[in-house]
């Protein structure tokens, strides 16, 4: 049978601080025996709080242990049985009032013979059993057709009091008191005053001279003000201008009374237009009276490219740019130069956001490590170039077919060693290849060089290594040659591995690309090329005859 649960206290429980409470959840059906669980949300159960069977105990409780506990009872027959019960601390704060103007006359200003409505409230819980109490001078507020109290005002925040005095005259000036109460809970009560006077006046606010653009560094503090003039003085409410944008504390409001806004710490994020504005409470219940004050956060620049590799043939000339992407202030003040470390005579004119420094004559001497520091005042930043005319490395082409060829008279074996060359027009023709051939085995390395007669992106490059030993591994090093001189050098490993059978038809380099050993060969670790064969097992009737499946064995899609 499912399980079933009944609650020993109502679904909605009342507490005070302090107090020890027991919910009891017993299970009133449910084979086989369901077991019991609590749980607690928002957040997990208190510390101090203890579960037995299905009783559930919280000593010394504290507002903040207010929200729903659930218990539920589970045995995997049908669905679970749960019971949930709402727990509200008591608890009053934020005890705030509001000095509402004549709205019929839509007044923002204490005028004789005009209305007035003073309003109180507190946040609580539970909000609704707040009893408010209202007093002049000292002494309970006597009720009469033009002092009236209200509950609840449509106009102001669910269960705010208001006192409302109808054609405000003299005699009504003084000190209103609101005083907001538990009736038979140990919760203290909270007490808002109001002066009412001819000196009451809704507030203005204003930025100090020199103080509405606010200039810092990265790191540093900043103090941003606003001054409020007015009696009473309302709190002020910053928040930033783009609205989307939160307050460096993570909220998109922060309150002050003072009217100061400190920020530490301060970075690059938090610059932009910042408005203070009177709140709407503990003053005059008015349109907000607000200002604008601007941070500028100034940092470092932060410069591209950070390293940039220059190729370029001899002779030729080449323009190097240091560029600020980001700074404060975006404007380069100084750059300095430097090529191999020795400094160079500077640039004539600076350019707001960039320098940039021209090589006339990339040659031997001129190539080698070329610096640019740049400076917004704040911080530097620097871009690094490498320039020189040398080749870029060759690229091996690893899917050369049966590129191994076995010389049967002896134990040797033959190489097809086949490449591309990285833009061959970056910088001088290419002359010749240096080629050099070392057995793993050994130290000593056999060097040749390979003459080229045509060189253009993309064309497919060829080489014979004659005489490998089998079954040996080879060390391969090429490296291009141009009037300049050696080029960037690439490596490869060839190794050479027999196959599980000897394959009597149709050649002896035909294979079971399932194999580990490949005909002769076995597959570079360089390479990240897998192979798979196309047979019976492995063709589906939803493909051409010309295409495999989506992964090869090793279940990747490379290849």
């Amino acid at each position: 049978a499912p399980p079933a649960l009944k609650l020993s206290v109502n679904e909605t429980l009342v507490v005070n601080p302090g107090d020890n409470i027991t919910m009891q959840c017993s299970l009133t059906g449910g084979d086989p025996p369901p077991e019991v669980v609590w749980s607690h949300s928002p957040g997990p159960m208190p510390l101090h709080s203890l579960v037995q069977g299905g009783n559930l105990t919280i000593w010394r409780i504290r507002v903040e242990d207010s929200g729903y506990y659930n218990c539920t009872a589970i045995n995997n027959v049908g669905n679970p049985a749960k019971k949930i019960v709402n727990l509200l601390v008591r608890s009053m704060k934020n005890a705030t009032f509001q000095i509402t103007p004549d709205v019929i006359k839509e007044s923002e200003t204490i005028q004789l013979g005009q209305d007035l409505k003073l309003s109180c409230h507190v946040d609580a819980v539970p909000q609704e059993k707040v009893v408010y109490s209202w007093y002049k001078n000292g002494k309970p507020a006597r009720f009469s057709d033009r002092l009236l109290i209200t509950r609840n005002d449509p106009e102001l925040p669910p269960v705010t009091c208001s006192l409302e005095i109808i054609d405000l005259r003299f005699s009504d000036y003084g000190t209103y008191l609101c005083v907001a109460t538990f009736q038979g809970a140990p919760i203290p009560d909270l007490s808002v005053e109001v002066n009412i006077s001819s000196e009451t006046v809704p507030p203005t606010i204003s930025v100090p001279k020199a103080q509405s653009t606010i200039t810092v560094r990265e790191g540093s503090r900043a103090e941003l003000q606003c001054e409020v003039h007015g009696k009473p003085k309302p709190p002020i409410i910053w928040s930033r201008v783009d609205k989307e944008t939160p307050m460096p504390s993570g909220t998109m409001t922060m309150e002050t009374y003072d009217g100061k806004l400190h920020l530490e710490s301060v970075s690059r994020e938090m610059s932009g237009t910042y408005k203070c504005q009177t709140a709407r409470y503990n003053g005059f219940n008015i349109r907000p009276r607000e200002a604008l004050v601007q941070l500028n956060v100034q940092f470092p620049p932060v410069v591209e490219p950070a390293f940039q590799d220059v190729r370029q043939g001899m002779g030729h000339s080449v323009t190097l740019r240091c560029t600020m992407l980001k700074g404060s202030p975006m404007k380069v003040a100084t750059s300095v130069w430097r090529f191999n470390g020795t400094l160079l005579a500077q640039p004539l004119a600076e350019q707001q956001d960039y320098s940039e420094l021209k090589v006339d004559s990339v040659s031997r001497e001129t190539s080698g490590s070329y610096e640019c520091s740049i400076s917004n005042d704040v911080g530097v930043s620097t871009c690094l170039f490498q320039v020189s005319a040398k080749a870029y490395s060759p690229e091996f082409y690893y899917d050369t077919p049966n590129p191994t060829l076995s010389q049967k008279q002896s134990k040797n074996y033959s190489y097809v060693l086949q490449w591309t060359q990285k833009e061959p027009d970056a910088v001088d023709p290419i002359l010749k290849y240096r080629l050099e051939v070392r057995q793993l085995s050994q130290r000593s390395t056999i060097q040749t060089f390979i003459p080229v007669k045509k060189m253009e992106k993309g064309l497919l490059l060829e080489h014979i290594l004659p005489n490998l030993k089998v079954p040996q591994s080879y060390e391969v090093r090429l490296t291009p040659i141009t009037s300049f001189g050696a080029g960037d050098m690439a490596t490869r490993i060839i190794r050479y591995m027999e196959p599980d059978q000897p394959f009597p038809f149709p050649a002896d380099n035909t294979c079971r690309f399932e194999d580990e050993k490949i005909c002769g060969f076995m597959q570079d670790k360089m390479d990240n090329f897998d192979w798979t064969r196309q047979n019976a097992l492995t063709q589906n009737p939803k493909r051409t005859v010309n295409t495999g499946p989506p992964t090869d064995i090793s279940g990747t899609p490379e290849g």
